[in-house]
Parts: C-alpha cells; sequence; structure tokens
C-alpha cells in the first residue's frame, strides 16, 4: 500500500499538532481524527489486539500450499481446514497448538448466518467436498493427461505452467482459496465484526462509554470487535498498525491487485482510513461516525470480490479464444472462487450482499453443467461478469485491466 504510506507521509505535519495514538487524544474541538497509524493505547500500552485472525491467516496460508502436495491425503488437509487443538497439521508447533481454525469461521457470521444454519452448512460441504476432492481425484490423476470428463494435469503451449484440474476444468486449490476470501475474511469482517449486532451486542455500548474493560484486558469490547475485523484484511502484516499489503495470499493481496488497477485507485487507503477513523470514533463514543466508517469498508471489501471475479472471467473468455485451454482453466477457477465470495458481500444501508446464495448456486450451476469449463461458452462469461459488473456500479472494461 505504497499509496498510503506516502498519503500518511504528507499528512504528518498536520496531524503532529493534532493527532495521538493516545485514546485520550482522538478528539480535537469535538471532531474525531484518525490517527496516522492504526495504533491505540490506553496508559501507555497498546489496546489493538487481533492475535486469533493472524492465526487463521496463517493457517489459511499452510492450507493453500498443501492443496498442490500431492502426498498428502484428504484426511490431512482436512485436518488443517477443520483443525482440533493439538493435533499436528501444520508445521508451525504454535498453530498446532491453537484451539482455533478456519471452517468454524467459515460462513459464520452473525448476521447473515446465525439464523440459517442450513446455508452455512451447505458453504462448509462445499468446501469440505472441493478439498477432499483435491486429494481423492486430482492427486490420484496427478500424472494423468486431462480431457473432458478426466481429471488430471494440463500444461500451457510452449512448455508453460502445468495447471492441476479436476474432470470438468476446476482447479480446485484455486476455488478453495479464492471462495476462502469470501466465506472467511469478507464475511467475519464485514457481516460479523463490523456488525451493529456485535459491536453493540449486551451492554457493550454502556460498557464502551464508560471504559470498562474486558477482564484482564486493556480493551473494551466493543474496542477488540472492531480490531478484529482488522485483523482478518491486515494480520499478516509485519507491522500491522501501517499496512503495505501483499502480506499473504488472500484479502490483503487482492484489496492490493484491485486498488493497483487505475479504475480502482484509491479503494486501499480509502479502507485503512475507515479503519483508523472508525476506531477513534469509538474511542470517542461517536457510534454514528463509527457506523459510517464500516458502511464505507463494506462497499469497498465488497468491490474486491466483484472486480476480480470480473477480471478472471474475461482473462479466461480470452485466453479460450486464444486456445490456451490451461491458462483459461486458472483464470476460470480464480474467477469462480471470487464469483463464490460474492454471497458475502454487503450492500451499504442493507443488511443483503449483493448477490444471493441462489444465485450464486446459479452461476456454479451454469459453469459446471456438463463438463464445466471443458464446455463454457465465451457469451456465457461474458454474460456473467456483465450482471456482476453492473449490480457493483462499474465496467467489464474497467476491472478486466
Amino acid at each position: 500500500m505504497k499509496k498510503v504510506v506516502l498519503t500518511l507521509s504528507a499528512l504528518t505535519a498536520i496531524c503532529l499538532t493534532s493527532c495521538s495514538s493516545d485514546d485520550d487524544s482522538s478528539v480535537n474541538n469535538n471532531q474525531v481524527i484518525a490517527p496516522i497509524t492504526y495504533e491505540f493505547e490506553r496508559g501507555g500500552n497498546s489496546t489493538v489486539s487481533f492475535s486469533g485472525q493472524t492465526t487463521r491467516i496463517a493457517m489459511a496460508q499452510e492450507l493453500r500450499g498443501a492443496l498442490l502436495d500431492n502426498t498428502l491425503s484428504a484426511s490431512q488437509l482436512m485436518g488443517m481446514f477443520a483443525h482440533e487443538e493439538g493435533n499436528e497439521d501444520f508445521s508451525d508447533a504454535t498453530l498446532n497448538a491453537s484451539n482455533k481454525n478456519i471452517r468454524s469461521k467459515t460462513a459464520a457470521s452473525s448476521d447473515y448466518f446465525s439464523a440459517n444454519t442450513v446455508a452455512a452448512e451447505a458453504i462448509k460441504s462445499d468446501l469440505d467436498a472441493w478439498i477432499t476432492e483435491q486429494a481423492d481425484v486430482v492427486f490420484a490423476n496427478w500424472a494423468v493427461t486431462a480431457e473432458a470428463g478426466v481429471a488430471g494435469q494440463i500444461q500451457e503451449p510452449g512448455g508453460g505452467t502445468t495447471r492441476y484440474v479436476n474432470a470438468k476444468g476446476l482447479e480446485l486449490n484455486q476455488a478453495v482459496a479464492k471462495s476462502l476470501i469470501g466465506g472467511l475474511m469478507t464475511d467475519q469482517m464485514l457481516n460479523n465484526y463490523l456488525s451493529v449486532n456485535e459491536l453493540d451486542a449486551g451492554d457493550n455500548m454502556e460498557n464502551n462509554t464508560a471504559e470498562v474493560l474486558e477482564d484482564g484486558q486493556l480493551y473494551t469490547s466493543m474496542e477488540h470487535k472492531w480490531d478484529e475485523a482488522y485483523g482478518y484484511l491486515y494480520g499478516a502484516e509485519v507491522d500491522p498498525s501501517m499496512p503495505v499489503l501483499n502480506a499473504d495470499s488472500y484479502l490483503n493481496t487482492y484489496l492490493s491487485q484491485v486498488d493497483s488497477d487505475a479504475d480502482f485507485a484509491g479503494i486501499a487507503e480509502a479502507v485503512y482510513e475507515a479503519f483508523k477513523l472508525g476506531r477513534a470514533a469509538i474511542v470517542a463514543h461517536d457510534y454514528d461516525l463509527r457506523d459510517e466508517q464500516a458502511e464505507i469498508i463494506r462497499a469497498s471489501i465488497s468491490k474486491v470480490s466483484a472486480v476480480r471475479a470480473v477480471h478472471y472471467f474475461i482473462g479466461g473468455k480470452e485466453a479460450m479464444e486464444a486456445n490456451n485451454m490451461a491458462k483459461a482453466f486458472h483464470e476460470l477457477s480464480e474467477g469462480f472462487g471470487f464469483m463464490y465470495s460474492l454471497q458475502f458481500t454487503r450492500k451499504p444501508g442493507t443488511n443483503a450482499p449483493y448477490f444471493s446464495k441462489s444465485e450464486i448456486d446459479g452461476y456454479v450451476s451454469t459453469l459446471m453443467a456438463g463438463n464445466g469449463f471443458w464446455d463454457v461458452s465465451g457469451e456465457t462469461l461474458e454474460t456473467m461478469a456483465q450482471e456482476i459488473a453492473s449490480r457493483f456500479g462499474f465496467t467489464v472494461e474497467e476491472a478486466a485491466n
């Protein structure tokens, strides 16, 4: 996020007289001011904490790599996805000792799934099935040449990259990784920790206003929930207080990629500024300002999956037209995962995603009909890309760069 860093540097002189990382100095003449970096303190000690989010991102990183290790079994891959404390599922001992896992927080937000366990279980089952098929079918056919109806490998022309696909041409590792950007990171951030139902749960607002801290902690419950949302985006950063992006293979990196497109430049800075100002608003007990920042984050983060879905569907269509099916399947598989993630987005001012689960299920059925990507037409991909872009208010051309 180089642009953000540069902009913040330019603002430093202005803010030196009005900003501080100290909680007590976040309000100046009744105006809430965001600190220069995401640093908040109480009594000289940091009140920011999101270790659980950092752990889950690290688990997802290991799972992503393992999905291309054909020596592993389905049970080993599932152990990484649904880890149980003490099991040696990861190469990192601290992850093995953790009581956290990825699966329990997938499709698990309070706003979307607390009263819709049927949908939550269906989504978890999709991921279970893709992970299991990767080991049982794709790994088993690792040296087989893929063709319609047959899983295996397919190489780009001229000795290019080899891709490993199922019988429908879908790279299951890409389907899993990109779907987790929506099902884990986006859903937990937008529909759980930034939800008023979570931020204001129970007596959180009264306790935050009175600065009643969580037992044994330096933060209020409301402060911590906002930080946990922040952690799902920046938790893998070397210095999360001043992120540079491209720190993981998930939402953090794809926010950077969308920001690098001139048509969407500034989106990363908008998210970072909204996170800082929203946290400062919590410290200042300005809950309307907090909720305004949550809406900015929701609109921006939702757009990330939409832009990348359109980008990859058009890229896949163009690769098909160039008769480079290995590249086409790779692009379409990434697009498939981002399209799947759209059911976890959040339309600002509503309690609904930009695309419902039934709409996404319809897209999945269309793409996987017959022999899947071996059969899908360029017209179908163009139509889906157009529908997604139109729903979010940008053009296919803007996202296809």
